[in-house]
């Protein structure tokens, strides 16, 4: 890889940026550690690449402080890479090409907070079906229960940015406030997650009585790994509004995107926990 950048331009940031992380091999590592994958072989596996190529990308990322390897044994030596604090300051970057490549590349350049049922983005969400969700540094979305419901949402108050499928964040959390006894009753935790800061998302869950735990994913930790779709709106990375169901193993396994309906999503996700509950039970009885 060329490293002429920091000599050629010294005082421009982006060379800078594009010296550590220019070469697209080493930004697909990137997605796939914060995804969590973070053992060569997984690494190889999902990325296609020749051993000596990722070999090559990892020493760089290693040598930058953007990865750093840890043994998970000694005999034989093993190692696996995890993002730093310097690394995982590239989340935004990378959720912003995902973002530019839906709307620009995969999309027709609109702005929006939902997508159609038939897009590449959609498809790529209902992929998350069977994954399981990594554990992350600065929140952990799985609650201790059979199932959560991790309902992704825009932000409160954005009903003015005009976003197409931004509004309705408050009947949203409203409708899944007065329906938590019925997700309960089935062994499901409910929880919201925005970029909204904690301290704007506490005003609201004050506000409105919301007793459930609403997550700050401002650091796009859930994002990244995820591969979750975002817009932009005053200013900031939003998620776009979309449900999981996850099981106590982490493993996804109910998923609504596109959400055309705010509450009837409420109703949806509840009959997803009532059909997995129903083979649960049976199991745990049988």
């Amino acid at each position: 890889m060329d490293r002429t950048t920091r000599l050629q331009d010294p005082a421009c940031a982006i060379a800078q940026a594009l010296d550590v992380v220019g070469d697209w091999w080493s930004l697909l590592v990137l997605r796939d550690v914060a995804r969590g994958l973070h053992r060569f072989e997984e690494l190889r596996a999902s990325l296609g690449v020749s051993r000596k190529v990722l070999t090559e990308r990892l020493g760089d990322l290693v040598g930058h402080r953007v990865l750093e390897r840890r043994p998970y044994t000694d005999r034989p030596p093993r190692s696996e890479y995890v993002l730093t604090d310097l690394g995982r300051g590239l989340l935004p970057v990378l959720v912003a090409l995902q973002d530019w490549g839906d709307r620009w590349l995969m999309g027709d350049g609109t702005a929006t907070a939902t997508a159609s049922a038939d897009s590449t983005e959609a498809a790529r969400v209902r992929a998350l079906v069977g994954s399981r969700i990594p554990v992350l540094e600065g929140l952990d979305p799985v609650a201790a229960t059979p199932w959560t419901v991790l309902y992704c949402y825009p932000g409160t108050g954005l009903g003015a940015a005009g976003v197409p499928g931004a509004a309705g964040c408050t009947l949203e959390s409203c409708t899944y406030r007065d329906r938590l006894g019925e997700f309960a009753a089935l062994g499901a935790t409910v929880h919201g997650v925005s970029t909204q800061t904690p301290a704007e998302q506490a005003a609201f869950a004050s506000a409105e009585r919301i007793r459930f735990p609403l997550l700050s994913d401002g650091d796009l930790e859930l994002a990244t790994a995820l591969r979750l779709p975002t817009f932009r709106a005053a200013g900031t990375a939003r998620l776009k509004r979309l449900t999981l169901v996850v099981d106590a193993g982490r493993t996804v396994r109910g998923v609504l995107y596109p959400i055309p309906d705010v509450t009837g999503s409420v109703e949806d996700a509840l009959e997803i926990v009532r059909r997995l509950t129903l083979p649960h039970d049976r199991a745990q009885n049988g």
